[in-house]
């Protein structure tokens, strides 16, 4: 099975301009991502995807592989879809599986992927897996750059949003999840969602995956054993530097 991993970045995020190329411990974060995500043995393919000249001349320059995307696209997901495109008309080839994973993650594990895929290789009837993880505190609880999300007894979401869910206090015992941004798409399932509209409550909470959701299909959740921290703000840049410092990283 041909599995392709896009990494989408953009140089325009409100909360934190410029941050693909924000240097974390000396290595621009977007460098970080494709790094650690080209370790991963599954992959045919691994490339980034964006409507900003800087971050694909330094992917390129550095030996990655690159795809510039249009600056219309206001979700990930949708820019995945272009790049998605592009590779498999440069490639002459089509991809069963594409992994999108944020271009703010540089704590990213190659393993995470293989958590992320393998459920959809065990079971055909899974169009898409987003990866998650315990929620540890308050602050990140009541966090509106962090993404909740509620499930069902399958381990299927309920909903997703950015502000503290379920209603209440940060409570342990209710082991409160975040969303992991390793989300793989069966091929024709990321060509349907590209086809679907943007709805109401994607562009309240501004989620993805609650265009998934408002259309009726599943999102399969699955535990992720190992520890990330997204790059939402310098604040949070400087908390992964010191966190990868530790790590000898």
């Amino acid at each position: 099975m041909k599995i392709v991993c896009i990494i989408p970045a953009r140089m325009e995020s409100s909360r934190f301009p410029g941050k693909p190329m924000f240097k974390i411990n000396g290595i621009p974060m977007i460098e970080r991502v494709f790094r650690n995500v080209k370790k991963n043995l599954m992959l045919s393919e691994v490339l980034v995807a964006t409507c900003n000249k800087k971050i694909f001349d330094h992917v390129t320059f550095t030996g990655g592989t690159a795809v510039m995307t249009s600056k219309r696209h206001k979700r990930a997901s949708d820019r995945c879809y272009e790049a998605l495109l592009k590779i498999e008309k440069r490639n002459k080839t089509k991809y069963q599986i594409i992994v999108m994973v944020q271009g703010d993650e540089p704590m990213v594990y190659p393993d995470m992927i293989n958590e992320a895929v393998k459920p959809m290789l065990r079971d055909g009837k899974i169009k898409i897996v987003n990866l998650m993880s315990k929620i540890n505190n308050q602050k990140e609880f009541l966090d509106p750059n962090i993404i909740k999300v509620l499930c069902d007894k399958n381990s299927n979401a309920i909903y997703f949003s950015r502000s503290a869910i379920p209603f209440g206090k940060f409570d342990k015992k209710n082991k409160p999840k975040k969303q992991v941004c390793i989300i793989p798409f069966r091929r024709d399932f990321l060509i349907k969602y590209n086809n679907l509209k943007p709805t109401n409550l994607e562009k309240i909470e501004s989620i993805d995956m609650l265009r998934v959701l408002e259309n009726g299909y599943n999102v399969k959740m699955i535990d992720t054993k190992y520890f990330s921290h997204a790059v939402d703000t310098k604040l949070d840049a400087l908390k992964v530097s010191k966190l990868l410092k530790k790590a000898n990283d």
